[in-house]
């Protein structure tokens, strides 16, 4: 096992799956330090052939991570500072957290909130234990989510959904967020890290190239058009079908097809 620390962002590396942990007690709330973290470790994970998957989680069992540290807003009220000492940085790294080039699944223990959901909405798979709650407060304070949450929660959730998130501000339970998209999987509380572990494991043991540009394909139906992003998608096929993985994959397959016959 390899291990990473970067401060208030913890990692392991075990059998090809990573597992990064958001570790700033108790609630793991987002501050400068931990989003440069968060991008130190990516940085590492990405250039590791040994981390095919990612697994992201928060310390302790009351939060995946409960949004800003509101502490920092003060400093920040000023026209003209939020972006430049804050926002920028977390669309940065967040940013960097959709675009993994490995696939990630967020296993969420308590609250989502704020960033905190807007962080969990950059993996590619969300497994929430059934006490789970996820909420875009922000409008409490006058504000509305400035890393991402109104494109990404949007995209899964939908239009109406979205806004009834923002504009209310009020949390909803985890079989709300499985009925609504928001998540792909709700389990018994207390077992989220060891599902998301489960899909890890199972990833981590597919084509790294060809989860790679599926990916890469899926998103281009959000970028551009869809006959851009059918036609980008095109070269993509072109790679993951001329790959010796998938040749292997269809070696493997008429093999086993040839010994059923026979059997």
């Amino acid at each position: 096992m390899v291990e990473i620390a970067q401060g208030p962002v913890r990692c392991t590396v075990r059998d090809g799956v990573a597992v990064v942990t958001l570790d700033n007690p108790p609630l793991n709330v987002v501050f400068r330090g931990l989003t440069e973290a968060l991008g130190r470790v990516l940085d590492a994970l990405a250039a590791d052939d040994a981390a095919r998957a990612m697994v992201l989680t928060g310390a302790g069992t009351r939060a995946f991570c409960a949004g800003s540290d509101i502490a920092e807003f003060r400093a920040l009220m000023s026209p003209g500072r939020i972006v430049p000492e804050k926002l920028a940085l977390q669309h940065e790294v967040f940013g960097r957290l959709d675009d993994f080039p490995k696939p990630t699944v967020a296993a969420i223990n308590g609250l989502a909130y704020g960033g905190g959901l807007e962080i969990a909405v950059c993996c590619d798979l969300i497994v929430a234990d059934e006490a789970a709650r996820f909420a875009l407060p922000e409008i409490k304070l006058g504000l509305f989510p400035g890393s991402g949450g109104p494109v990404r929660v949007t995209r899964l959730v939908g239009e109406g959904r979205a806004k009834e998130m923002m504009f209310l501000g009020e949390p909803i339970d985890a079989a709300t967020a499985l009925a609504w998209g928001l998540v792909n999987k709700v389990v018994a509380q207390g077992s989220a890290l060891d599902a998301a572990l489960a899909w890890a494991a199972t990833l981590a043991r597919r084509s790294p190239l060809a989860l790679a540009l599926c990916k890469q394909a899926i998103d281009l139906g959000f970028d551009t058009t869809e006959d851009d992003a059918m036609r980008q998608a095109l070269p993509l096929s072109d790679r993951v079908f001329s790959s010796p993985e998938a040749q292997e994959g269809v070696r493997a397959f008429f093999a086993k097809d040839t010994v059923s016959r026979k059997g």
